[in-house]
């Protein structure tokens, strides 16, 4: 099963700012550990809004709006994606994350995602 492990952003993550060194080499050491583990299919963090862009759909015209946007909460600041049995084994490897933003409270959001199979 494969799990989406979203990390919500915050200020400090819409303001492009990176995290310091200590916390990149926690982040760099549990990333090692889900890959030797054969956790880990990909992650990564994300630039701000603030370089992004959304396409809007309605009905058959598309509108393109530039960031940043104003609801930080519903905004995505990195991800993993981890290969495991369940869900409750997605939950005991991001119990084992580092706090990905000191001084903020985060909710770190677990999704499964669909697979082939699940279209047949």
């Amino acid at each position: 099963m494969r799990f989406m492990i979203i990390v919500k952003a915050n200020k400090d993550s819409e303001a492009d700012m990176l995290p310091g060194p200590e916390l990149l080499a926690e982040m760099g050491k549990y990333n090692e550990e889900l890959v030797k583990a054969g956790v880990m299919v990909d992650g990564a963090g994300l630039r701000a809004s603030s370089r992004g862009a959304r396409v809007v759909f309605k009905g058959d015209t598309r509108a393109v709006l530039d960031g940043p946007f104003a609801e930080t909460k519903e905004l995505i600041a990195g991800y993993w994606i981890f290969n495991v049995k369940s869900k409750e084994e997605a939950i005991e490897w991001v119990k084992k994350a580092p706090h990905p933003a000191p001084g903020h409270d985060t909710n770190i959001e677990i999704r499964q995602l669909f697979e082939a199979e699940d279209f047949q």
